[in-house]
């Protein structure tokens, strides 16, 4: 390995951001990383970026991050809400919380790591609503993954999520 590259999990604990997130921005810049198998990780692999990437990565969050302007773009993105059920057969209490723009392409995705998977049901939604949301309706249950939970019953997280987005502004085409 050369000193010309960073792994994420280095990238993400300088800039002292959750490694979910700086694959969140590594997409937004269309920075790909390269994966190699690293002795530390028990020969498992991990993803690599360039020091140049990192420098983008640290001058975006620099800039964004103390933006209001960008921060007032983000309080108006809409989509919706998703529930998904990973496994049903399998592994019936394992799902996934998330928020998407385009549920179609969203659910695509998925479908290469979960096949199996069945959608729930979404909600409209802000993404500024996102991590509420989650945090609501995971009440109770084992966090996997930055969203991916599991419980004991699936019949009782669909109904936190009405909850929270019975109480939230109702979303139409005109808000």
């Amino acid at each position: 390995m050369n000193d010309e590259i960073i792994s994420v999990i280095d990238a993400a604990r300088n800039l002292d951001r959750h490694k979910a997130y700086i694959f969140k921005i590594l997409g937004r810049l269309c920075i790909d990383t390269v994966k190699e198998k690293n002795s530390a990780a028990r020969g498992q692999k991990i993803a690599y970026i360039t020091i140049d990437d990192y420098k983008r990565v640290k001058d975006y969050l620099s800039k964004t991050e103390g933006d209001q302007t960008f921060l007032a773009q983000q309080s108006d993105v809409r989509g919706v809400s998703y529930l998904i059920q990973l496994e049903p057969e399998h592994d019936p209490g394992r799902f996934k919380l998330g928020f998407a723009t385009n549920i179609e392409e969203r659910l695509r995705s998925h479908k290469t790591a979960a096949p199996f998977s069945k959608v729930l049901k979404v909600w409209p939604c802000k993404i500024l609503w996102e991590k509420t949301a989650i945090e609501c309706a995971s009440q109770g249950c084992t966090r996997l993954h930055t969203e991916v939970f599991r419980t004991e019953s699936i019949n009782e997280v669909q109904p936190r999520c009405e909850q929270f987005f019975k109480i939230m502004p109702q979303l139409d085409s005109n808000n």
